[in-house]
């Protein structure tokens, strides 16, 4: 995606990156929009780099974004719909979602738990607050799934090597 710079229609509350703390965008202010991935928009505004979810992409002019699930019939989560909103999540920096960047561990469903075993691609990554954030909301939009606990790992340490073959060509590593 082309760097832009585009008007806030209205205000809109923003996730500073790589901290994860709110902040709010005036309606009229204006923002460079530098990424549009995985039902989130990556912005600069007033030389912060901020986050905001695709539930609020009319601020930015663009239809709002909810993952929408088919409730299974048999009233329990599902491990796949859990997957697929795992691979919604992108990391703000690198226009890859975590389960191709090799960063989701482990996923699994104990009754109406998810538990989710992840890591960052570096242990001092600041992004890790805002991912785990990502990751809570969007795994709990699933049906059925009450909870959802992630935690973060450094065993075994992150490589490139756990990419998967489209992420190292979409990164130009491959």
């Amino acid at each position: 995606m082309e760097r832009r710079i585009v008007p806030i229609r209205r205000a809109v509350t923003a996730r500073l990156v790589p901290s994860g703390t709110p902040v709010d965008i005036p309606a009229g202010a204006f923002v460079t929009l530098t990424q549009a991935l995985g039902g989130t928009y990556t912005v600069v505004s007033q030389g912060n780099m901020a986050r905001i979810d695709g539930e609020d992409a009319d601020a930015l002019g663009f239809e709002p974004e909810r993952l929408r699930f088919t409730p299974p019939a048999d009233g329990e989560p599902s491990i796949e719909q859990v997957r697929a909103a795992l691979a919604t999540v992108h990391d703000p920096e690198i226009p890859v979602n975590i389960v191709d960047l090799g960063l989701v561990y482990r996923t699994e469903l104990r009754g109406r738990s998810a538990h989710i075993e992840m890591t960052l691609t570096a242990p001092g990554c600041g992004m890790g607050p805002v991912l785990v954030d990502d990751v809570k909301r969007r795994v709990g939009s699933v049906p059925f799934v009450a909870d959802v606990a992630v935690e973060l790992v450094f065993e075994p340490p992150w490589s490139r090597d756990m990419m998967t073959e489209e992420a190292q060509l979409a990164l130009g590593l491959f």
